[in-house]
């Protein structure tokens, strides 16, 4: 009886999750904010959690998930009539890059640190921060990037240009800090690093936000 009582549970617990992310809609999936992350896992648990305790039956179930929908619904209805309510509930976009310009407070104020950067740009296609113009971090984490002309299209083939060796960016500095691995990966010293970074106006190394290295372009500097 109670592997009957936990497979009934389930089976409607399913039907009822699956009726309640087609009425609030696909954005629960795909362009998912950290309050729609949120509220999916609460949905989620609130199921999960009622298949064990013997005291909560089918009615529970239903009335939870079915309760907890509805005020994803209406968030949902308040967030799409009220423009104002958009910034609390859902976030708002930041502007981390500008003019090819690193916003350093921009980026401390939404918790995100260079390498995050980096890796957010990588799966825009971005391999180098030089090659983005602007970058706007959405509400659901990811960024938006707005090439620099010079790296955007037409491609090389559209011209019949022959192809060109591709090298990947070295980053070399981040957050004042130098990354010594990457600096002897290069085959680089110290010294030579030293350099670079006065040609850029920086005297020590904590006063350079990033730098990178790239063959055939040399190095790409910015200071806090």
């Amino acid at each position: 009886m109670e592997f009957i009582k936990i497979a009934s549970e389930l089976a409607i617990g399913y039907v009822a999750l699956l009726f309640t992310t087609k009425i609030l809609g696909k954005t629960q999936i795909t362009q998912i904010t950290a309050f729609d992350f949120i509220s999916a896992l609460v949905l989620g648990e609130l199921v999960g959690n009622a298949l064990y305790a013997n005291d909560i039956g089918i009615s529970h179930i239903l009335f939870t998930v079915a309760l907890w929908g509805a005020l994803i619904y209406i968030t949902e209805i308040i967030t799409q009539k009220k423009k104002e309510s958009r910034a609390i509930l859902e976030g708002k976009p930041a502007l981390v890059i500008a003019n090819g310009k690193i916003l350093r407070d921009k980026m401390k104020e939404n918790k995100l640190d260079i390498n995050q950067l980096q890796h957010l740009l990588r799966s825009k296609g971005a391999f180098s921060i030089r090659e983005v113009e602007y970058a706007i971090l959405e509400t659901d984490g990811t960024v938006s990037v707005l090439k620099k002309s010079l790296y955007d299209q037409p491609t090389r083939k559209d011209h019949q240009m022959p192809p060109q060796s591709i090298h990947l960016p070295i980053t070399l500095i981040s957050d004042g800090e130098v990354i010594w691995d990457n600096l002897k990966e290069c085959g680089f010293s110290e010294e030579w690093l030293k350099g670079q970074i006065e040609m850029f106006g920086a005297r020590e190394y904590k006063e350079v936000l990033y730098a990178e290295w790239q063959e055939g372009n040399g190095m790409h500097l910015q200071t806090f």
